[in-house]
């Protein structure tokens, strides 16, 4: 559990202070989940991938039903499904949450009264039924309907057999949160990484639920030795891509962390701290999305 200057320094990070939005992270999710298309993109053999509705739904159609990777939000249930008539006319049938956060579950009861048995890490389901606070956002959401909570899960591994693919799930440990999963479609050499990668844009770490930007960095070593040149990885945030685009990644985390700490190390406050900027070298290319370069830094230095 974090401590209580940890919890004091989160706190500070008021999403009206630091945010591009200044209503806040959830709502700005939801209003633009709401407005947003949902784009399709092919990804290799029959897995697609759903971009619009908060993070990316990765897509599995097969003779068995069709698998998702994630359940965006309840607000694009009508353009996902229309999205998925496109892809396939087969039933849902599975759904896997690499996470518990709202981006990634909030379909989850929709998907499930649609016929999908849910599977993700026992964390994601012991944060889903219980309300959970997430300090940084200045948000506690309450527990989910009943048919939101995964009736499948596991602790550090588990693996099932859909159609033509035969899928792996591991646990990372603490990184983004501490329910964090991988999916890997094996035959087809691509995985979901879930929040863990964010491409081309600064990510949210959840201190409140046992995330931190060393477990992040932690979490960008262990995808750099997951996947090889020919994997396509999914990011729970951005575009496709591939092993080079997750080393970028990770020597970002490991660049700015080293910025923030040593200005934290000689007593420079939070505001101190933002106004160095210490993430400028990046900012062109990451930062540029709903976190930004202030909240960023305000993450890292929470866990520095």
């Amino acid at each position: 559990m974090y401590s209580a200057a940890m919890t004091a320094g989160i706190a500070a990070l008021s999403p009206r202070r630091l945010l591009a939005e200044s209503k806040g992270i959830v709502p700005t999710m939801i209003d633009a989940a709401a407005k947003a298309e949902i784009k399709v993109r092919a990804v290799r053999r029959n897995i697609s991938v759903l971009e619009g509705s908060g993070g990316n739904i990765a897509v599995l159609a097969g003779n068995d039903g069709i698998l998702l990777v994630d359940s965006g939000f309840t607000v694009s249930r009508k353009r996902i499904r229309q999205a998925l008539s496109g892809i396939s006319s087969a039933p849902l049938a599975k759904l896997i949450n690499t996470h518990w956060h709202v981006d990634h579950t909030d379909g989850n009861a929709w998907v499930h009264a649609a016929g999908a048995e849910v599977t993700a890490h026992r964390r994601t389901k012991e944060h889903l039924v219980a309300s959970t606070r997430v300090e940084a956002w200045q948000f506690t959401f309450p527990p989910a309907p009943a048919g939101a909570v995964p009736t499948r899960v596991f602790d550090e591994a588990d693996q099932m057999q859909h159609s033509d693919t035969h899928l792996e799930m591991r646990y990372y440990g603490p990184a983004h949160t501490d329910s964090d999963i991988y999916v890997l479609f094996q035959e087809a050499d691509v995985v979901h990484v879930g929040d863990t990668w964010w491409n081309g844009v600064y990510p949210f770490i959840d201190y409140s639920t046992g995330g931190s930007i060393d477990a992040m960095i932690r979490a960008a070593e262990k995808n750099l030795g997951l996947v090889m040149e020919s994997t396509v990885v999914i990011p729970g945030h951005g575009s496709i891509g591939n092993k080079a685009d997750i080393s970028e990644f990770r020597d970002m985390l490991v660049a700015i962390r080293s910025n923030v700490a040593d200005l934290k190390k000689k007593g420079k406050t939070l505001d101190e701290t933002i106004a160095a900027r210490p993430t400028a070298p990046y900012d062109a290319k990451w930062g540029q999305f709903l976190i930004t370069p202030a909240f960023f830094t305000g993450l890292v230095y929470a866990g520095v």
